[in-house]
């Protein structure tokens, strides 16, 4: 589990076509701290697994099924990426309950710059427009936000300074695609109340009619 706090830019290092996986190196440094193999590190809002460990950078080992559900298909070595060591017990909840599961894939379709901060519009999914509200919580590329707007088809989100200068956010333009993830506890609830509609409780002969 994340709270959609990044804690370091990381770099993409090396890129190896598997055929049917990739194994992608990352370069970083505070994310290393404690980390051994097996452990999660987010990138870019994906749950990836330390599958080797080296001086200053580590490697994981990318499924076809990450490659067709998230924006990593497409990183190329110099890329930026975001970076998070999965939360420990002690650790406070800074945003909110992240996964790691990216639910789909947005496109940064407008952003308007101000001087303190920048709104971004990013498209949505359709199945994945019942769990946004306004003020609700969204992960976008491992960042957790605020809904400014949920709209049918996308939603706006404010980035302040400290987002837009220590996450990829600050730099994705209009066309980039982002990784993105719908509250958990909205899905939940979802699975909840639905079980619940299609219960049916039977007529019983002591039931009072009106």
């Amino acid at each position: 589990m994340f709270t959609g706090i990044v804690e370091e830019l990381g770099t993409i290092a090396e890129v190896t076509d598997q055929g049917d996986a990739v194994r992608l190196t990352v370069e970083a440094s505070t994310v290393l701290e404690g980390t051994g193999l097996g452990d999660s590190i987010s990138v870019n809002g994906c749950c990836l697994t330390v599958s080797e460990l080296g001086e200053g950078r580590w490697t994981a080992d990318l499924m076809q099924e990450t490659l067709d559900r998230t924006s990593l298909r497409g990183v190329v070595p110099g890329d930026r990426v975001n970076l998070e060591r999965a939360v420990t017990v002690d650790k406070r909840l800074g945003g909110h309950i992240v996964q790691g599961h990216v639910d789909g894939v947005g496109e940064v379709i407008a952003r308007s710059p101000s001087e303190h901060w920048d709104v971004v519009e990013i498209s949505l999914p359709a199945h994945l427009a019942r769990y946004l509200v306004d003020k609700g919580s969204i992960t976008v590329d491992g960042v957790s936000l605020t809904v400014v707007e949920a709209r049918d088809s996308s939603f706006t989100v404010s980035l302040i300074p400290e987002t837009l200068a220590r996450t990829t956010l600050g730099s994705r333009r209009v066309g980039d695609l982002v990784n993105l993830e719908a509250d958990v506890i909205a899905k939940h609830v979802e699975k909840l109340l639905g079980a619940y509609s299609s219960v049916t409780t039977p007529f019983s002969e002591n039931d009072e009619e009106d």
